[in-house]
């Protein structure tokens, strides 16, 4: 809709995960590192905690396209705690078949990890949403890691979730997959100068003007998202609309006060809904 009358080749603030997009704030910044270290030193598991929109799922997605990592790549996005045992997911998730007995899918994913690890491959499941998974589940998914041959790991795993997820590993029951965690991380909120930089970022990635919004809206923005990503996306998104229809070149404070006017009373959990009383 608006994409012509500011110069984008394409919307800027799209609310779902995109590589292409990933600002490099510092948390981001500490997660790669971290994932670097646990494929590097062939870690049992990482984990990558987060609250709802921070960007944790962009950050490892942007690591898994990396190139060179020589890794077989399992990514399960939908799995909850009714979906029964792992392993058949985890099967077709590496383009394997899923059926048979228990003992049979077994079998098959034994074999297909040491095959990998003779072309000098390794398998490396990623649970995103891992939140979902019951305590059976995560069990499951400790005992499939525990494949090795001699000192070198066949399986990896990245358990990426939200803080819940946390509660649920410390339970009593998931103490031995507990401390087969190596590299761990929570994201969190982006500080008012990574804002900055972020919308400054992803304008200029769309094709556009960095000085679309100014320092003040974006600002204000920061203020009303509490720094997580998405609401920033949203807010920058629909102050865009804003702009073009009353046909502004540049969002300022008093357009973003509009957007949080019309926003206030909803569902968007804004961090200063209550703040309605901007300058016009």
């Amino acid at each position: 809709m608006y994409e012509q009358f500011y110069g984008l080749m394409e919307k800027p603030f799209a609310v779902s995960p995109d590589p292409g997009y990933l600002y490099l704030g510092r948390h981001h910044r500490h997660v790669l590192t971290l994932l670097h270290y646990a494929i590097a030193e062939a870690a049992g598991f990482a984990l990558v905690t987060g609250e709802v929109g921070c960007g944790k799922t962009t950050v490892v997605r942007h690591f898994l396209g990396l190139p060179g990592r020589g890794l077989r790549v399992g990514y399960l996005g939908d799995v909850h705690p009714g979906a029964g045992a792992l392993l058949p997911w985890v099967l077709d998730a590496l383009g394997a078949e899923a059926g048979g007995t228990a003992v049979e899918a077994h079998r098959r994913f034994v074999n297909l990890a040491r095959q990998e690890y003779q072309t000098g491959s390794r398998i490396l499941l990623v649970v995103d949403e891992a939140q979902n998974l019951s305590a059976a589940q995560l069990e499951e998914l400790r005992l499939l890691s525990n494949l090795n041959s001699g000192r070198e790991m066949l399986v990896q795993a990245i358990l990426v979730g939200q803080p819940e997820l946390r509660a649920t590993m410390n339970g009593p029951g998931l103490r031995q997959l507990a401390q087969r965690v190596l590299a761990d991380y929570h994201v969190g909120a982006l500080m008012p100068t990574e804002t900055q930089a972020y919308v400054r970022h992803r304008l200029q990635v769309a094709g556009g003007r960095e000085d679309i919004f100014t320092t003040d809206a974006i600002a204000r923005v920061h203020e009303l998202a509490g720094g997580v990503p998405r609401l920033i996306n949203i807010l920058c998104d629909t102050a865009l609309v804003y702009g073009f229809a009353d046909q502004q070149r540049h969002v300022d404070v008093r357009l973003v006060g509009q957007v949080l006017r019309d926003r206030a009373g909803g569902v968007l959990p804004l961090a200063a809904a209550a703040d309605v009383a901007l300058v016009e």
